[in-house]
């Protein structure tokens, strides 16, 4: 008889990308599948369609100051009472946490009520929300061997099941990675997460667009960037007489990251898994001043694998980026490696694995 399982995520697509997995790989075993979401993941263009949607009441902590966290505390309060009225109205049988604040206080409210739980780690770095709730609930899944901030006293509830990844994306890992040869076009993809990234925008054209004369006429470029800066960068590339398709949003990432020779982007969770599952060289420019370093953890574990190369954003400029760029490109057989590594570290049923693991719990 099929489950009643609840997936708590929001505030970004690094959280609901893979709930959205897991939601999918649950309905198609027979269960009903609800999420509790914040109000900005109501905002995301994002699927949901087939779950009841519940938006409970969410903020995240920020500061230590007493009238802002007293503000936080009892908006997380209202959410976490809030959550426990739908628990109890659909007579959940388990609650699947995909971290950060929005989570919080669904997870809460199910181990208030005994319900089983289950966090979901995304990142290298167990974040400030799981932290909290590791201790109390009856699973941690997590997408790397290692993760920072996950103690040897919890190892008995961990489970590395890999970061679940949309049906897009394997579809579009049904490819083999061919460097370009000389003459060939070279394919670049450059993206910035869900959340876009102006300082790519801003580095990123003005460096390939530097390169030898030679090497941009064998260049086609793909970049995603915000509205207010895409009149720039088109007219940046177009100077060059590069090739480019530009925009703010692109529905069939994926496939672009397949066709890709190199991929230049943040390293958020869900772009290290689609990297990794479809095997993409990059050049990962971690997000700066995030807690926890999270992305600069996610992008160590590509680099160390020999699958990508970083920079940090305090280190990268036109000139940086210029010379690493002719050091990967003048040699294909760096990026060949580079995508081999890559999808060496993917982990393409990481749905199944999560999936399997709640089964369990729940008693399928």
């Amino acid at each position: 008889m099929g489950k009643k399982i609840v997936l708590a995520a929001g505030g970004s697509g690094g959280h609901l990308f893979p709930a959205l997995a897991l939601a999918d790989e649950l309905r198609q075993r027979g269960h009903s599948i609800y999420l509790a979401t914040d109000s900005r993941g109501n905002k995301y263009n994002i699927d949901f369609s087939e779950c009841q949607i519940f938006q409970i009441p969410s903020a995240t902590i920020t500061t230590k100051a007493p009238l802002p966290l007293i503000n936080t505390i009892s908006k997380l309060g209202r959410g976490i009472f809030k959550a426990n009225k739908v628990l109890n109205q659909i007579s959940a049988s388990a609650v699947i946490g995909f971290g950060g604040y929005p989570s919080f206080p669904t997870v809460v409210a199910a181990l208030l009520r005994g319900v089983p739980t289950v966090i979901h780690e995304q990142n290298a770095v167990l974040g400030r929300a799981n932290r909290m709730l590791s201790k109390h609930v009856n699973m941690i899944a997590t997408s790397f061997e290692k993760v920072k901030f996950i103690n040897a006293d919890l190892s008995d509830k961990v489970y590395v099941t890999g970061n679940p990844v949309r049906q897009i994306v394997i579809d579009s890992a049904n490819r083999i990675y061919r460097a370009p040869l000389v003459g060939d076009t070279i394919n670049v993809l450059v993206f910035g997460g869900s959340q876009g990234a102006r300082f790519l925008s801003e580095v990123v054209p003005p460096a390939l667009s530097s390169l030898p004369r030679q090497t941009r006429k064998r260049l086609i470029v793909t970049q995603q960037c915000r509205s207010e800066d895409l009149y720039d960068v088109k007219r940046t590339y177009r100077k060059a007489d590069i090739f480019s398709n530009c925009a703010p949003f692109f529905s069939d990432l994926p496939h672009k990251m397949a066709l890709a020779h190199l991929v230049i982007c943040r390293s958020g969770a869900s772009t290290i898994a689609e990297l990794s599952v479809i095997g993409c060289p990059s050049i990962l420019v971690p997000l700066p001043n995030a807690v926890d370093n999270d992305q600069l953890e996610n992008a160590k574990t590509l680099t160390q694998a020999g699958a990508a190369w970083c920079i940090e954003q305090n280190e990268l400029n036109v000139e940086e980026l210029i010379n690493t760029l002719k050091t990967i490109l003048e040699l294909p057989l760096k990026l060949e490696n580079a995508a081999a590594a890559a999808r060496r570290m993917g982990c393409s049923d990481s749905v199944n694995k999560l999936a399997d693991l709640i089964e369990n719990l729940t008693g399928r």
